[in-house]
């Protein structure tokens, strides 16, 4: 098994644990995330629809438009389209739960994203498909974007092993703490 896979199965184990822990993570995330942030006006916002053991941002709110991601084609960054909470879902072309194309689509200029493991440097460990590199890619490219990593803070490790198509977190959000990256891209 090459390491960062097995980095991977660790660390899914160590989050199903830590969610079993505290299944009321999400709530205190949510409540640390600092008032009046991040300071400029956000147009929209992306959230991510929890699975399996994956903290759930869904107490999080910002001001702008809330929007939830779908994979539309596998290998091609996500769309981001409006939701309102307790709003109509349906799979994605991965079967994951999104809003129906016909919600539209926005562009992000905060993205909350799931992690498997993060540091303080902004390095991420996603569950290994890219579809948040090529997504945080694709919306830098277009402009500005902050990417928050929301995690448990039991997920944190010293180091992430980062390749050159990884894209590094501006800020991390947990149970415990909201963490800005000085280094963030």
């Amino acid at each position: 098994m090459d390491p960062k896979a097995e980095l991977r199965s660790r660390m899914r184990a160590l989050r199903r644990r830590l969610a079993a822990e505290a299944p009321d993570a999400g709530g205190r995330a949510a409540a640390n995330l600092p008032a009046g942030w991040p300071g400029r006006p956000v147009g929209a916002y992306g959230l991510y629809h929890p699975t399996g053991s994956e903290l759930d941002p869904s107490g999080i709110e910002l001001e702008g438009v809330r929007a939830l991601p779908a994979v539309v084609v596998r290998d091609a960054p996500l769309v981001f389209r409006p939701h309102a909470p307790g709003g109509l879902l349906a799979p994605d072309a991965l079967g994951i739960a999104a809003p129906p194309a016909a919600a539209g689509q926005v562009r992000p200029d905060v993205l909350f994203v799931p992690v498997l493991a993060f540091d303080r440097l902004g390095g991420r460990l996603g569950q290994g498909g890219g579809f948040y590199d090529r997504t945080i890619a694709a919306l830098r490219a277009g402009g500005p974007l902050l990417a928050v990593g929301v995690a448990f803070a039991g997920q944190e490790l010293p180091e992430v092993p980062l390749e050159p198509h990884d894209a590094r977190l501006d800020a991390i959000l947990t149970e415990t703490a909201f963490i800005p990256v000085a280094t963030g891209t």
